[in-house]
This record gives structure tokens, C-alpha cells and sequence, in this order.
């Protein structure tokens, strides 16, 4: 099965790019086809500008750019997205790319009384969550309940899509560094399973 690997963080040295890497390289050793989108470097724009808001009212063509990301993510089976836990969300730039990206006619019909309305049912996604904090706290803050509302409700499920999986990097500023490589190591070969897996199973980890 084919995946996209989305990470959006700006320093490549990162340990968000290198969790990103780490299920990258886990899934293409495993024999899966498997493509990297790294927004930053990429320069992706997240800005919603008037022309997103014309096509949002269903006016005027869809970007070219944007365009390029939906065909990217149609190639895909399963899209995973690696990204550092800012103020309970994530990253403006992802954010940014979701708001531009998965629009109308193409993530959900707008269409009154649709008899579907999200369209991306044929994708499953993942989220990598790479937190400076323990569990303990984020379980204290109900942190995961914010991420369940706004993001695996409020984006995968609502657009149709599958929700695969959940999985947090703790502690990743404090922790020592051979324990987080092991974490991402096997991060990565949980990944590589799940993409290979054609039973499409809601897992958190």
C-alpha cells in the first residue's frame, strides 16, 4: 500500500524530522511505497487568501499548487502526519495546508442534502504527535480529548477519512536521547506495519 509521509516542522535537524524520517525509512525497508512532503522546505504558502475563500464559496478554479497536493495525497493510501504539539493543535503551516487543501469537491461535498458529505473515505490517516511534555500531564490537561475534537474528529473523520492512528513522542525535550531513538525506531516499524495492513483498523497507541 502506497503513504504519505507530511511534516511541516523548519529545521530538518529536528526530532520532528526525525520521527518523520525514522517511519519514512521504516515503511520503504518494509517493501510499501512511501513519499515525503516537507512543507517548510518546500516553501507551501498557509495562507487562506481571497481566491481560497472565492473557491470556498464555490467560485473560480483551484490553484495549481493546491492542485499538486491533492493529486499527492490521491496516490496515497494512508497520509501520516508528523508535527510538534503547539498550544493543543498543530503547527500554523500544517494547519494552514489542511485549510487550503482538503476542500471542497475534493475532501467533502457541499452539496445540500449530499447523501455523503465527507469524500476522503478511500485514505487513512495517522498522527505522530512529538510533545515537549509527560503524559501524565497531557492525561491531566485532557490534551488528547482536545486532539480527538479538533483534529481526529474534526478533520479525518469529518472529511471521510479513516482514523488510523494516534501516537505521542513524550517528553521529547527532557528524555535521553538513545531511549527517544529506540521510541521513534519502533514508531516507525509500528507504522510500517499499519500501512501494510489492508484491514482498515482505528488503533491508538
Amino acid at each position: 500500500m502506497s503513504s504519505l509521509v507530511v511534516v511541516s516542522h523548519p529545521d530538518r535537524e529536528s526530532l520532528t524530522h526525525g520521527t518523520a524520517r525514522a517511519a519514512f525509512d521504516a515503511i520503504r525497508a518494509a517493501g510499501g511505497e512511501v513519499e515525503f512532503a516537507d512543507l517548510a522546505a518546500e516553501d507551501f504558502d498557509p495562507r487562506f487568501t481571497d481566491a481560497d475563500l472565492e473557491l470556498y464559496r464555490g467560485r473560480g478554479e483551484v490553484p495549481a499548487e493546491i492542485v499538486a497536493e491533492q493529486e499527492r495525497i490521491d496516490r496515497a493510501e494512508h497520509l501520516i502526519l508528523v508535527f510538534p504539539m503547539y498550544w493543543w493543535s498543530m503547527p500554523a503551516l500544517l494547519k494552514g495546508w489542511i485549510d487550503r487543501v482538503f476542500v471542497g469537491k475534493w475532501a467533502y461535498d457541499p452539496t445540500p442534502g449530499a447523501a455523503q458529505f465527507g469524500m476522503l473515505d478511500r485514505l487513512t490517516i495517522h498522527l505522530v504527535i512529538v510533545a515537549g511534555d509527560d503524559e501524565e500531564s497531557f492525561e491531566r490537561h485532557r490534551i488528547p480529548e482536545a486532539v480527538h475534537a479538533q483534529i481526529e474528529r474534526g478533520i479525518v473523520t469529518y472529511s471521510g477519512a479513516t482514523h488510523g492512528s494516534t501516537t505521542y513522542v513524550y517528553e521529547s525535550d527532557t528524555k535521553e536521547r538513545d531511549l527517544l531513538a529506540a521510541e521513534i525506531r519502533e514508531l516507525g516499524e509500528k507504522l510500517a506495519v499499519r500501512t501494510a495492513d489492508r484491514a482498515r483498523v482505528d488503533a491508538r497507541s
